[in-house]
């Protein structure tokens, strides 16, 4: 089954390669979609694959990289839209 998440990462997360080595997790467990920072200090995903590999991906993302201290977590279920090739790090800003 496939599974669509949007998240929202809080903490330090930013300047710690949060997104490079999320981005490296993902490719490895076949999710497609994209990471982000935000101009608030938090990392965004968009991310689409089967649903117990981006079960794995969301606990990875709990902690992050080793340099990372993730404070909070919010994941907003979304419909499955199948539109990436792959997954990418996004420069926002």
């Amino acid at each position: 089954m496939t599974r669509r998440v949007h998240v929202f990462v809080s903490g330090l997360v930013q300047g710690v390669f949060f997104r490079a080595v999320a981005c490296e997790r993902a490719t490895a467990l076949g999710i497609k979609g994209w990471v982000q920072n935000l101009p608030d200090g938090r990392v965004e995903i968009l991310a689409e694959g089967a649903s117990d590999r981006i079960a794995e991906f969301l606990d990875w993302c709990a902690s992050g990289p080793s340099r990372a201290k993730v404070d909070s977590l919010e994941v907003i279920e979304e419909t499955p839209i199948a539109d990436f090739i792959a997954f990418e790090v996004r420069r926002r800003f």
